[in-house]
């Protein structure tokens, strides 16, 4: 599926600087930061620095670097909450929604760690 990139998303803006963000972690390929609406106590969307829409076109045409960056970051970022379980955490969940049925509402790639409390299944049974 060829893949458009809106480069006017919100996640754009804040990666060219015009609009703020509470950076938790930041690399060559990636950057982390505090989600504005929170939906747990620790809330952070990690995105990649490239121009990807959802996780399969950042998985299928990113470059080595960028992906190693992207899961190293991920890493990083769950071990700075505290979070991790088997440590000091009692564990974390990491969403990427895709798409209009994935309820994807920025159309960059990203994902969401969320921790700090407990999170219920997965999804409502319908």
């Amino acid at each position: 599926m060829a893949y458009v990139y809106d480069d006017q998303n919100i996640f754009a803006k804040i990666l060219r600087g015009e609009i703020p963000n509470t950076t938790v972690h930041e690399t060559e390929h990636t950057l982390a930061f505090r989600d504005v609406a929170p939906q747990a106590p620790e809330h952070v969307l990690i995105i990649p620095k490239g121009a990807y829409v959802t996780y399969d076109h950042f998985a299928s045409e990113a470059s080595d670097a960028e992906i190693v960056d992207f899961t190293r970051a991920v890493a990083d970022v769950c071990h700075a909450l505290g979070v991790c379980p088997g440590s000091a955490g009692s564990g974390y969940r990491l969403v990427s929604n895709a798409g209009q049925d994935g309820n994807q509402e920025v159309p960059h790639m990203h994902v969401h760690v969320v921790a700090g409390r407990g999170l219920g299944g997965l999804l409502p049974q319908v």
